[in-house]
C-alpha cells in the first residue's frame, strides 16, 4: 500500500513509500481509507511540537479517517465487511496513522458513518466532535437552558461545540472576529466580536453580569485567562487548549470548575476507547437528523500532497476543516 512516512522531526517532511498492508488482531478491523481529516495536532506532531503524543519514527501520521471495512477480526461483533465507518483512529505514539491506503484499527474507536455524508465530510468530524463532547457533555454536563459561551466558535472544535450545545437545548454564544460572524450565526449562536467588546461588556450584556453557566475554551492563553472572569458562580469551564500558566483566582472565587480535555488519551493509553465509539454513534444520529454538520474547506488534497494540506491548515487560510482524499 502507499503511505506517507515521517522520518525526521528535524526535516518535517513526508516520504511517499510502498509498504505491506497491515495485519489485524482479533479486536481490530482493516479499513480501506477513503479520506483523512487534518487537525492542528497532525502538523504539530510532524513538527515535533507535541512530545506527549509524538510517535517513534519512522511513522505514519494522520488522526481522523472515513473508509470501508474490508476485513474483520474474530472478536469484532459490531462491524461487517463493507461497512462505511469513521473515527479518530491513530497517528500518535504506538498507532499507525491515516495517511495511508489501509489501516488496522481497534474496532472500539469506530462507528458507522452518517448515511447523509460523503466520506470526505465524515472524515472531518471525529476528533473535533469527540473533543466537543468530552468537554461539554462528559465534563460540564450541559443541559437544556444553560448559557454556554464558546471561545473560538468558528474553529474546528468550536463549530462542533456550538452545534452540540444547541442540540442539547442550551443558549449559545460564541466569540470570534468580525469575519466569523456569519458562520457563528448560521450555526445558531449569538456572535460576540472579542476585538470590539470587552469581557465585562459582553458578560453584562448577555448574562446581566452573572456570567455564563458553561464556557468552552478552544483557544487557550489569554482567552482562557479571561474566561475565568466570565464564568458564573459554580459554573464550569472546559478547555482543550490549557497549555499555559494562568492565575486561577478569578474562577476559584466563583467556586467554578476548570476541566482539561485531552481527546488523544484513549489512543495513547488504551483506556476509554469504547466511549469514543459510543460518542461517534451518537454523532451519527445527530448528523442524520440534521443537528450537526461539518464545514469543510473546498480545497482538495491527495495523499501525494498531504504536506500541502498541513501547510494550508497551519496558514489559517482554511474554512474550518481540511480533508485529504486518499482515493
Amino acid at each position: 500500500m502507499k503511505a506517507q512516512i515521517l522520518k525526521s522531526y528535524d526535516i518535517k517532511e513526508f516520504s511517499l513509500v510502498e509498504i505491506p498492508i497491515p495485519e489485524i488482531h482479533s479486536h481490530e478491523v482493516l479499513v480501506k481509507i477513503h479520506s483523512s481529516g487534518v487537525n492542528p495536532i497532525d502538523y504539530k506532531i510532524r513538527e515535533g511540537a507535541a512530545p506527549y503524543a509524538d510517535p517513534i519514527l519512522p511513522a505514519i501520521l494522520g488522526t481522523d479517517l472515513a473508509g470501508e471495512v474490508i476485513k474483520v477480526g474474530e472478536n469484532v461483533k459490531n462491524f461487517i465487511v463493507g461497512d462505511e465507518v469513521y473515527g479518530l483512529a491513530g497517528g500518535v505514539r504506538g498507532l499507525q496513522g491515516t495517511l495511508a491506503e489501509y489501516i488496522a484499527v481497534d474496532a472500539d474507536l469506530l462507528a458507522i458513518k452518517p448515511k447523509n455524508l460523503s466520506m470526505r465530510e465524515a472524515a472531518a468530524l471525529p476528533l473535533v466532535f469527540l473533543t466537543a463532547w468530552e468537554g461539554l457533555v462528559d465534563r460540564a454536563q450541559v443541559k437544556k437552558g444553560d448559557s454556554v459561551l464558546v471561545q473560538g466558535g468558528a474553529g474546528g472544535v468550536g463549530h462542533m461545540v456550538v452545534q452540540l450545545a444547541k442540540a442539547k437545548g442550551a443558549e449559545v454564544y460564541a466569540t470570534g472576529k468580525a469575519h466569523s460572524r456569519k458562520v457563528i450565526e448560521d450555526l445558531g449562536a449569538i456572535a460576540i466580536d472579542y476585538e470590539t467588546q470587552s469581557v465585562d461588556d459582553y458578560v453584562q450584556k448577555h448574562t446581566a453580569g452573572q456570567g455564563f453557566d458553561i464556557i468552552y475554551d478552544t483557544v487557550g492563553g489569554n482567552t482562557l485567562a479571561t474566561s475565568l472572569s466570565a464564568i458564573k458562580s459554580y459554573g464550569h469551564i472546559s478547555s482543550c487548549y490549557a497549555f499555559s500558566e494562568i492565575n486561577l483566582a478569578p474562577s476559584s472565587l466563583r467556586a467554578a470548575t476548570l476541566s482539561g480535555v485531552f481527546v488523544l488519551l484513549p489512543l495513547l493509553t488504551g483506556q476509554g476507547r469504547a466511549h469514543h465509539g459510543a460518542i461517534l454513534r451518537q454523532l451519527t444520529e445527530y448528523v442524520e437528523s440534521g443537528k450537526i454538520r461539518p464545514i469543510v474547506d473546498h480545497h482538495t488534497f491527495s495523499l501525494e500532497n498531504a504536506l500541502e494540506a498541513h501547510d494550508f491548515l497551519e496558514s489559517g487560510a482554511a474554512s474550518i476543516k481540511v480533508v485529504i482524499d486518499i482515493i
